[in-house]
């Protein structure tokens, strides 16, 4: 499983998290949703945070929006099944 597939936080709060039961994303602000992974990274530059071909929507936390690894490892969006 990708990282960016993953929450913070354990089975037992997953459980009745409003994040995971709303299946929205972990905003940032949420204590579970920091990131300590040797990867992880802040992109920066406009070209990295605004590239278009990445589908930001498959991260489960708002951190991973604008992790480096996720922007260049990430799913990309399909725009031949436009």
């Amino acid at each position: 499983m990708a990282c960016w597939n993953m929450r913070g936080c354990d089975d037992e709060m997953q459980s009745r998290c409003p994040h995971n039961l709303g299946n929205d994303y972990c905003p940032g602000d949420c204590k579970f949703a920091a990131c300590d992974r040797p990867t992880h990274k802040v992109a920066v530059g406009w070209d990295l945070l605004l590239n278009p071909e990445v589908d930001r929507s498959a991260a489960v936390k708002e951190v991973c929006r604008t992790c480096m690894f996720f922007i260049e490892h990430g799913p990309v969006i399909n725009r031949n099944a436009e």
